[in-house]
């Protein structure tokens, strides 16, 4: 699957996790735009948002990052452009730090996601092979109903599989 791969990138740790995650995901047989590999910091804004755009033009699927006290606001607007774009959307949560209140992801981003995964502190490894496993192992197919699942997250649909239109 062709994966626009959303999230913060101003710190080397960001930089590194986006690294090590489209790794991971490529060599489970995707296909991953990283914003970080295709713009440099000295690029000019309007080149930096044009390769953002067709990145996510070219992408089936925008996984969001939504790590931190408060999710990157560009994430935020990638998501919501790959969700106007009819883009299968999986936003996920390694950050521990709001898993306590009821409110643990803002609704805008969990209502927007075909996919919602909370998984604290996962290694990267693993919440690759989760990602790749909602992904149905690169076929396209996704779960599309509610239901929890062991990390605390919650799939839509467990029973029935569908392709997204691309």
């Amino acid at each position: 699957m062709k994966i626009y791969a959303a999230g913060p990138l101003f710190s080397t740790a960001e930089c590194d996790f986006n690294v090590l995650l489209a790794e991971q995901l490529r060599l489970h047989g995707h296909e991953v735009f990283l914003p970080q590999e295709h713009e440099q910091r000295s690029d000019r804004p309007d080149l930096i948002f044009a390769s953002d755009v067709a990145g996510i033009d070219w992408a089936d699927c925008v996984l969001a990052n939504l790590d931190g006290p408060d999710p990157d606001s560009g994430t935020c607007w990638e998501l919501g452009y790959g969700y106007a774009k009819k883009k299968l959307i999986v936003v996920y949560r390694t950050d521990f730090r709001l898993f306590e209140g009821a409110d643990k992801i803002n609704l805008m981003m969990t209502e927007s996601a075909s996919l919602v995964l909370t998984m604290p502190k996962a290694p990267v490894q693993v919440l690759a092979e989760r990602i790749d496993r909602a992904l149905g192992g690169g076929s396209g197919l996704l779960r599309t109903t509610p239901q929890s699942d062991q990390f605390g997250g919650f799939d839509r649909e467990p029973a029935r599989y569908r392709h997204r239109d691309k």
